[in-house]
């Protein structure tokens, strides 16, 4: 079965985004290629395990095993040595990142307090978004009374988008909630 926004893209929002920027060819409609999950922990320099707890927690949360992403340069005042884990990643390709997006939208933003929306600031300029999350626990697959410490994550939206405009355009299609 195919996820539902998969088939939303191929159904709605391709004619939509035709129809407000005028392609010339259907080939030319953005669409989303890839969602990177990304938890840096700095306290991961003293208790190793800190990493194997965000690993097990991102891969329940996304549905794929993470990665520990390690240091890349020696720095002494953090004690940090190069080739240490001190994080965790996921990247989502294909159904898993329409499942991923699906479950963001309907069950984990509207689970943060005090939620008006995620700025619209995030964009680097090539059409790729990114935001951050403080705490993991707005995700339902999480078991709460297993959490000993809460840290966040920064989530990026990679579009084949040209510009910001074109990106934005195809995220609030999906359903992401901006501020005005």
């Amino acid at each position: 079965m195919t996820p539902r926004l998969k088939t939303k893209y191929s159904e709605e929002i391709i004619a939509k985004l035709v129809e407000e920027f005028n392609y010339s060819n259907v080939m030319m409609v953005p669409k989303l290629e890839k969602i990177v999950v990304s938890q840096g922990i700095g306290a991961a320099v003293a208790d190793k395990k800190l990493v194997d707890q965000a690993i097990v927690e991102m891969s329940t949360i996304t549905g794929q095993k993470a990665v520990p992403t390690k240091s890349k340069k020696d720095v002494s005042n953090f004690k940090l040595r190069k080739g240490m884990p001190i994080g965790a990643r996921v990247t989502l390709r294909g159904e898993r990142m329409y499942e991923f997006l699906d479950r963001l939208i309907s069950a984990s933003l509207p689970r943060i307090r005090d939620f008006r929306g995620i700025k619209a600031s995030g964009f680097d300029g090539r059409g790729n978004y990114t935001f951050g999350v403080t705490e993991q626990i707005i995700f339902p697959e999480i078991d709460i009374d297993k959490v000993n410490r809460i840290s966040g994550m920064d989530i990026t939206f990679v579009t084949t988008g040209a510009t910001d405009k074109e990106a934005k355009a195809l995220l609030t299609a999906f359903g992401l909630p901006f501020t005005k």
